[in-house]
């Protein structure tokens, strides 16, 4: 497959990806909008704060390494993919050693809460985990349509999983609102179970048929998706397996770092429940755009930069014609995701309260919840910088460099950690926000490192992305300066009439912003309708 072909898959997959997300947060929006007017926010913080980490982190220990090694070029080529899928096999026994090691920690060694206001604590607890092993099922099935770009497989299976989930928490909260944590468990027992059977359903289907052979398909039979060993060739690809256990040293402390602030208030208890529920929605929001835009991209184009580029090797080394368009599309990718980032930021800061009260009312408005919702605006700039700078780093590494960088990894996330309890007990709920911010800043920095050092030996300089046009910083500045007066006119006790004319303003602004990229930034324009937008690429491609 031509790095063309690579790049059109990738494209594709990130956006069905965005749109994808776009419904799964505008789905959990609307559900953590109803749900707060039935539950507490203690309970809201128990479940998304306490039991949601259990799940990312079990999920994330046991199988994030083997999807960043198995989805590299060059693993999973001819016969190699049983190799590949024997591989991906263990992350069931892992997530299983990592379930029952976690359900310890959470049922005995934390602070388990008041059975009174938050019932069901520890049959919750071993719920999630279920849930979390169940969902890991489906892992061989998830890198095989990964790597083979079943776009609309991830689409239909994710979707319908949502829905489940969604529905259920509903008409339990509605109809049983006294079970408590049981309604929330159950829900991510239906969405882990949905997800395993729609994958399952389409390999039983689509393994043996025409598609199938057409595609060239490297699997042919169910049997071939077990645990089992294949004439003439090992059990695993043992190169494969050390690369994985770099991802593996390597991911614990990214999980660190990404749910850094979540582990903090766990384990040392810097925060109540309530005010850990009132963070958590408030990070929900904040992170809205970074997670159904920002994430989708970085994961689709991890495995466009991983297929182009050859691991370890340097940019004279690589087919030229490959690193023209790697360096093209991230200098894209940077430029889009700066934009995006920049618009948020300034935005963000004079619709804050706006947005918490018209969400949560005075629950969210009242209290730290609009200064914490600014704050994070400006981190989600950060946020989306370094999504795109890493997901290129982690692809063009040796592993080497990926042992390496660990050791870079160990020192931010105990800075990170640090930073997180002395922030928050200086500054609060805001704390945890500022450490994210200079640690996000610091890893953007050695990022930007070596994709300089990774390029200067040739004529291609991606790193120019960062850098705006002047009329959109004017644009920008200009919008900044007028939101901010038209908050403290207009908004936000002053009557819903005055608050649509304070939206009516934003909305101007923004258009006004947009109008300069669409001018100013011709490159980008060009690179989102052909490579981001799948109607307009089918046209001209």
């Amino acid at each position: 497959m031509s790095s063309e072909d690579v790049l059109q898959d990738a494209s594709t997959l990130a956006s069905y990806n965005v749109l994808l997300q776009v419904m799964f947060r505008v789905l959990t929006f609307l559900l953590n909008a109803f749900t707060l007017r039935f539950v507490s926010k203690e309970l809201i913080g128990v479940v998304n704060v306490r039991l949601t980490l259990l799940y990312s982190t079990l999920v994330f220990l046991s199988r994030e390494a083997f999807r960043r090694a198995c989805l590299s070029r060059g693993s999973g080529t001819g016969h190699s993919w049983r190799q590949v899928v024997n591989l991906l096999w263990l992350t069931l026994p892992l997530g299983v050693a990592w379930a029952s090691l976690l359900v310890c920690v959470w049922l005995w060694l934390l602070e388990v809460p008041d059975p009174r206001t938050i019932p069901h604590y520890g049959p919750a607890v071993g719920m999630f985990a279920l849930a979390a092993v169940q969902e890991l099922l489906a892992e061989p099935l998830w890198v095989l349509a990964q790597a083979h770009m079943f776009v609309r497989l991830k689409v239909v299976a994710e979707s319908l999983a949502m829905i489940a989930k969604c529905s259920i928490t509903v008409v339990l909260v509605v109809s049983a609102p006294e079970w408590g944590l049981y309604i929330f468990s159950a829900a991510q027992l239906v969405y882990t179970g949905f997800l395993v059977f729609c994958y399952v359903v389409y390999f039983l289907r689509f393994l043996g048929s025409e598609e199938a052979t057409k595609k060239c398909f490297p699997l042919n039979h169910v049997g071939e998706l077990l645990f089992c060993r294949a004439d003439g060739e090992p059990l695993i690809d043992w190169t494969l397996a050390r690369l994985t256990w770099s991802f593996f040293k390597q991911s614990f402390l990214k999980q660190v770092l990404t749910e850094g602030e979540r582990y903090v208030m766990t384990f040392l208890n810097v925060l109540s429940f309530g005010d850990q529920g009132v963070y958590d929605i408030v990070n929900n929001l904040g992170s809205m755009v970074a997670r159904f835009i920002f994430l989708p991209i970085e994961e689709s184009f991890y495995i466009f930069f991983a297929k182009v580029l050859e691991r370890g090797r340097d940019v004279k080394s690589q087919k030229q014609e490959d690193v023209s368009i790697v360096a093209e599309v991230l200098e894209c990718l940077l430029k889009l995701v700066l934009v995006i980032g920049l618009i948020i930021t300034v935005f963000g800061y004079a619709y804050s309260h706006l947005a918490l009260d018209i969400y949560g009312g005075s629950l969210l408005s009242s209290g730290a919840g609009p200064t914490l919702l600014r704050y994070y605006s400006s981190y989600v700039l950060l946020l989306a910088v370094n999504g795109v700078t890493e997901c290129f780093v982690f692809a063009a590494m040796s592993q080497e460099e990926v042992d390496k960088y660990n050791v870079v990894m160990l020192g931010l996330s105990l800075s990170f950690l640090f930073l997180s309890y002395m922030l928050t007990w200086w500054a609060g709920a805001v704390g945890f926000i500022l450490a994210n911010c200079l640690n996000m800043g610091l890893r953007i920095l050695h990022s930007l490192f070596y994709i300089s050092r990774y390029f200067q030996s040739s004529p291609w300089r991606p790193l120019r992305g960062l850098l705006p046009s002047p009329a959109l910083l004017l644009a920008l500045g200009l919008s900044a300066v007028v939101t901010a007066l038209s908050e403290g006119a207009f908004c936000c006790d002053r009557g819903w009439l005055l608050r649509l004319v304070h939206i009516a303003v934003g909305a101007a602004c923004l258009l006004c912003v947009l109008v300069t990229v669409l001018l100013t930034e011709t490159q980008l324009v060009r690179f989102v309708r052909t490579q981001l937008l799948p109607r307009y690429r089918k046209k001209h491609t």
